[in-house]
């Protein structure tokens, strides 16, 4: 499996987690709304460098969040 290969739902569900946690405008935020809308893997390897950026607080947060959906 390609390590770029990951649901746009799901990217678009992670975006709307951090928009909530750390903001509307924050890089990240904006770079996986951005992947789950063109798709395109560099948007895509982009946006998971910037998640894997993100304090671990702030990551786990995010996908807790997408758990409870």
């Amino acid at each position: 499996m390609d390590e770029t290969a990951i649901d746009r739902a799901a990217m678009e569900r992670l975006g709307k987690a951090l928009a909530f946690i750390c903001g509307p405008t924050h890089p990240t935020t904006i770079a996986l709304q951005a992947a789950a809308k063109s798709g395109s893997e560099r948007d895509i390897k982009a946006a998971r460098l910037l998640f894997l950026k993100l304090k671990p607080g702030d990551r786990r947060s995010a996908l807790a969040m997408l758990d409870d959906a």
